[in-house]
């Protein structure tokens, strides 16, 4: 049976938010959660000593905790708070950066995140030798692509894909937010703070395009692959990713998502009622899956609704 992964937290929430919503999290139907960072190191609302404590109270509500690195090392503080992460003796380390995988390769088990470019079993197999024991699928690959990885991925290795929330497109050593509000990213004054669920970009026909978060490129549309969970359950998919997406006062709404996943996954819920359900939730925020069908990432698939897992 295919478990339920929380993704580490992509925007700036302030320190309060942020242990409001984990403790909330902590009474969730998921199997795993991601803590951490993984943006930029500039986001300090919290500290090493608040993750732990984060992370210590989550192992206690019986999740398995595994601690994010960043995406993009670009200074020595920033490779120094990766070498405490990929160096502790309690937690699963995701690596998102390939410093981060030479840190920990053959010391230890760890996740290989979403954001390490392996697209093929030869990659796949590379990273298992080097101690991954689970794949994050990269979100621009679909239905077709996992399942020809699955029939030649090492045996022990086990496999995420993520399947709500805004996707996380690109990265860049410029911020994006600080941009947009004419500061230089030196002295950012930390605007994504500002923006809960990141920057909405338009097209010049007024149509939502992009979402800018700091460093971080995501798509506007929310990515729901709801409907795809009893398909992943049938390919042998190991882990399915839910990224949060409410601001810590609506953590309700994040809480109905996860539920709605979980009763699709358990039989409690019918997948066309699950799929009801988020829409409710999402409001106008429009929702994609393109990229799941081999389409466009931004398009919408209505697609075949199963009744059950």
């Amino acid at each position: 049976m295919s478990k339920l992964a929380l993704g580490p937290l992509l925007y700036f929430w302030d320190r309060e938010q942020v242990f409001d919503f984990y403790k909330k999290a902590a009474e969730w139907p998921v199997d795993v959660v991601y803590l951490g960072e993984v943006i930029c190191s500039k986001r300090r609302a919290l500290n090493r000593e608040d993750w732990l404590e984060l992370a210590a109270m989550l192992k206690q509500a019986g999740k398995e905790v595994v601690l994010s690195t960043l995406v993009l090392i670009e200074a020595d503080s920033e490779l120094r708070t990766m070498h405490h992460i990929a160096d502790n003796d309690e937690y699963l380390v995701e690596a998102n950066e390939m410093a981060a995988v030479q840190r920990v390769a053959g010391k230890k088990s760890f996740i290989a995140g979403p954001h390490l470019n392996c697209y093929n079993h030869e990659s796949m197999a590379l990273l298992n030798e080097l101690g991954a024991k689970r794949w994050v699928m990269p979100v621009e690959l679909g239905e077709e692509t996992l399942q020809a990885l699955i029939d030649r991925r090492p045996a022990e290795m086990e496999v995420e894909v993520f399947a709500y929330g805004r996707l996380p497109l690109a990265f860049s050593a410029r911020c994006f937010t600080a941009r947009a509000e004419g500061l230089p990213k030196d002295d950012c004054q930390l605007r994504c703070g500002d923006y809960a669920e990141g920057l909405l970009v338009e097209s010049q026909d007024g149509q939502p395009f992009l979402d800018f978060n700091g460093i971080q490129t995501q798509s506007a549309a929310t990515s729901n692959l709801i409907a795809a969970v009893p398909r992943m359950v049938e390919m042998g998919v190991d882990m399915i990713r839910l990224s949060p997406q409410h601001l810590s006062p609506n953590s309700v709404l994040m809480a109905q998502v996860v539920n709605a996943f979980a009763g699709v996954l358990n039989g409690s819920l019918s997948v066309a009622d699950a799929e009801a359900a988020i829409e409710k939730v999402n409001g106008s925020t429009s929702l994609c899956n393109g990229f799941w069908y081999g389409e466009a990432g931004m398009d919408w698939q209505p697609g075949e609704i199963p009744e059950t897992v």
